[in-house]
């Protein structure tokens, strides 16, 4: 009795610390993109949408619809809903393996970095994993007696499972499989109340199925042919590493452990051990797989959750037979784990804080930025003709906007990212795809990091196709340029005459991150095709604080850059001296600010030095 008591007290401090913590950060995070696209969707309301089914986008309209236009409203379901999963764990685990065992169930549900940060984001991850508990406990339930409360619960969870994500038919796949290889489950199997609840599961994908029906099978061959590789992909190796780390190591030790045991014909295990061991385990297994031949461009590390959320309930009974030591270690590690998400995400709703992170590999582009671009956009449509339209060039920029100035309907132009994340079908359905013609002004909003820097090139040529020639931008630069927007004021006539692009440069030396003191050299490239440029100046914290010499010879630009007509190539490059004699020492920010030959003005992203 005091054993279950104190893992109660522990749960609900646990849980109410946890939860406080995600709806601060929720509160004050920026909407990442795939958010603002499902907001998008819920102001479109339908029955399903060509990346996903409609319960995600329902939840999102809900949310605003009773909170307001505000990210915190807009996550409100999903919070709740991710709320509720430790009691449900914890709820399952008390039934099957005892009070006690239960409540640290739920408590390693909110410490399990992949589960506990769960509402943070309005993701249908969370629905899904919310499903995939109902239906787990319904199925332990049957396999000890078949009644119509526990067939009416997995109605329910595969109902809202086929309304969250197309992943879920994996879970309907894995579950089916561990009741056949159950004694008990094959009598489950054999009643026609289950019948009943799976056809009604079934139901609930109509409009899944009734929409690709209509759109060619667009979302299926998305979802499954398009998005991945399908071969051998040596990268995969490095999924299992990151599983073992969002699990935690010993959490994940553990989960495998309960996987193991599953197997074995032991007359004492209950059934449901063997149940949650082979639902958990065979998921998680076949996600490991999948990641060598999937697609591992796009963010997966969260697929297998749903395999690990039955293991977990079945932890705490395996850990009792642990030494101390290591159920402490297990503990605490796991508490660590969540503690450095949670962080992370507190470090990501912090502007200063992310700033830090401009000059890194791992800077977290899709949720910087929206803020300031979207003040930038309301000051130019100040100034602009009355009538001006608004136009994005990528769903990413269009949704943001969209979310934050509260029109759905801005319109986007066909672009590389729309069908990489298979959002291009849903945006001709609501009509909004441009091809770039108009007959009002337009601002035209480009976010310079939807293409790879290689590729920016041809991608502003194409873009000049699109809409004609670009203006001088008003460029926005957001933690250093690392988040850049371009601001195109079009005409409502489309102009004739060839095309000016924006800017390009590059610092050659010093490198990002260098050391530097006294005086030192730099030198770099840069160039503006169809006007050239005048000059360059050098830029140190923002502030100009030398002009370079341009026109120095860069051949190897014009030889990398084969599509440009820079009239200056190949003498595109510049070099000056910088003196931080007299500058504090620490991290500043070194730039560039390119004068145009037809006036324009626009400054480079900046990266870090260390002054010494």
């Amino acid at each position: 009795m005091q054993d279950a008591t104190r893992a109660q007290l522990t749960f609900l401090i646990l849980w109410t610390v946890v939860t406080a913590i995600k709806i601060l950060i929720a509160a004050r995070l920026p909407l990442f993109v795939d958010e603002a696209f499902y907001w998008q969707e819920g102001r479109h309301l339908a029955a399903a949408y060509s990346d996903l089914p409609g319960l995600t986008a329902w939840m999102t309209r809900l949310g605003t619809e009773l909170g307001g236009q505000h990210v915190l409203a807009l996550r409100g379901p999903f919070l709740l809903l991710a709320a509720l999963l430790p009691w449900l764990i914890a709820h399952i685990g008390s039934r099957w393996f005892g009070e006690a065992a239960g409540w640290r169930a739920g408590s390693l549900a909110l410490l399990m970095p992949l589960a506990g940060s769960l509402g943070v984001l309005a993701l249908p991850d969370v629905p899904m994993a919310f499903a995939t508990v109902l239906c787990l406990d319904a199925g332990a339930r049957l396999l000890r007696e078949i009644d119509a409360a526990s067939a009416a619960e997995l109605a329910l969870g595969l109902t809202i499972g086929a309304l969250s994500h197309y992943r879920f038919i994996g879970v309907i796949g894995v579950g089916v499989v561990a009741l056949l290889l159950l004694p008990q489950g094959r009598k489950v199997l054999r009643d026609p109340r289950i019948w009943v609840a799976l056809a009604v599961g079934i139901a609930a994908w109509a409009p899944l199925i009734a929409w690709n029906l209509e759109n060619s099978d667009a979302g299926l061959r998305f979802q499954l042919v398009d998005r991945h590789p399908w071969s051998f992909q040596a990268a995969g190796l490095w999924f299992l590493v990151v599983q073992a780390a969002l699990v935690t190591p010993l959490l994940f030790f553990a989960l495998m452990q309960v996987f193991v045991r599953s197997f074995r014909n032991d007359q004492g295990m209950p059934a449901q051990w063997r149940y949650f061991g082979l639902l958990g385990g065979v998921s998680t297994v076949g996600f490991f797989a999948l990641g060598f031949f999937a697609d591992v461009e796009r963010v997966s590390f969260h697929w297998p959750l749903p395999g690990y959320l039955p293991l977990l309930i079945a932890v705490p009974a395996l850990m009792r037979e642990w030494p101390r030591g290591w159920r402490i270690a297990t503990w605490l590690s796991s508490g660590a784990g969540l503690l450095i998400v949670l962080a992370y995400y507190l470090v990501l709703s912090t502007p200063q804080w992310r700033e830090r992170f401009a000059a890194e590999k791992y800077y977290p582009a899709n949720f910087a930025g929206w803020d300031a671009l979207a003040a930038a956009v309301r000051q130019e449509q100040a100034r602009l003709p009355a009538g001006t339209r608004l136009l994005a060039n990528s769903f990413k920029s269009g949704a943001e906007l969209g979310f934050a100035l509260g029109d759905p309907r801005i319109p986007v132009l066909d672009h590389p990212l729309n069908h990489k994340h298979g959002r291009a079908p849903q945006l001709a359905l609501w009509g909004l795809t441009s091809d770039g013609s108009r007959d009002t002004p337009v601002l035209l909003v480009v976010g310079s990091g939807d293409v790879q820097f290689k590729s920016l090139l041809e991608y502003y040529q194409l873009l000049c196709k699109q809409v004609g020639p670009l203006p001088a931008p008003r460029v926005v630069n957001v933690d250093h340029g690392h988040q850049r927007f371009l601001l195109f004021a079009l005409p409502a006539e489309r102009p004739a005459g060839a095309c000016t692009l924006p800017a390009f440069a590059w610092i050659d030396t010093p490198e990002s991150e260098a050391g530097a003191s006294g005086r030192f050299q730099i030198s770099g490239w840069a160039f503006k095709d169809g006007a050239g440029l005048e000059g360059v100046d050098i830029l140190l914290d923002g502030a100009p604080v030398a002009r370079a010499h341009y026109g120095t010879p860069s051949p190897g630009t014009a030889a990398y850059w084969k599509v440009s007509t820079d009239p200056n190539h190949p003498n595109v490059g510049f070099r000056a001296e910088v003196d931080v004699t007299s500058v504090a020492a620490g991290r500043h920010w070194l730039g560039l600010r390119l004068h145009g030959s037809d006036g324009s003005v626009e400054d480079w992203a900046e990266q870090p030095i260390e002054v010494r």
